[in-house]
């Protein structure tokens, strides 16, 4: 159950197929940062930043890096037509007040009530939560990319979190390399299998309790 380059794309290629015309769109870093390069041509969205950036675009190809051009994890980014650049204050009033449509964020674990912790491991050095808990708690719509297990093959999906919280009752969808959760006021809904998974693997691999949609979707 590895979390190769081709699963990591494929987790970021679901994620995309979220993203709307017109929306502005946050993403976080690990592969979260994948989801820009499956935005159609055709649909014109706007990624935010932290670090002072709307209308960050596509990684660039190797070689073709712009050193003071980044996003807030670091990485480099080219930006799309239209982009302007602002300080961290007003990339955060961004957020805070409510005008960003979706952030897609990587999370250590998320609870079957939504809530999610994707800050620290109690013990280990992280450079900081920077602005998740903004993004979690004012984002019109929170989706969260993952592996579906830890590295002792342990749910990442729980009835509660073990870790510290970042954000409450703030997740909406969950994209795992095994499958889509969303996250309902009934409980969660199994909505979409990834192949070659079956619906016995994820429940297998699934702490949370869960319910199965009429309707299943292999992807």
């Amino acid at each position: 159950m590895g979390m190769g380059i081709d699963v990591r794309q494929r987790i970021a290629k679901r994620a995309a197929a979220e993203i709307k015309d017109g929306m502005t769109v946050n993403l976080g870093i690990g592969i979260p940062t994948l989801v820009a390069n499956y935005l159609p041509d055709t649909l014109k969205a706007m990624f935010h930043a932290e670090n002072g950036i709307l209308g960050t675009g596509q990684s660039p190809a190797i070689g073709d890096e712009d050193a003071n051009l980044c996003n807030a994890g670091g990485y480099p980014v080219m930006i799309t037509p239209g982009a302007s650049y602002f300080d961290s204050a007003t990339a955060f009033g961004i957020i805070r007040s409510g005008k960003v449509d979706v952030t897609i964020l990587g999370g250590l674990e998320v609870s079957e009530t939504g809530d999610l912790a994707n800050w620290i491991v109690p013990g280990k050095i992280v450079p900081g939560m920077g602005g998740a808990v903004e993004l979690a708690q004012k984002s019109k719509k929170v989706i969260v990319l993952m592996y579906h297990v830890n590295k002792s093959g342990e749910s990442k999906i729980l009835k509660t979190c073990t870790l510290p919280l970042t954000a409450k009752k703030s997740v909406d969808l969950i994209i795992t390399d095994m499958a889509v959760f969303h996250v309902t006021p009934g409980g969660l809904v199994l909505t979409e299998v990834m192949k070659p998974y079956t619906i016995e693997d994820v429940t297998k691999h699934t702490e949370a309790n869960f319910f199965i949609a009429e309707t299943v979707k292999y992807i």
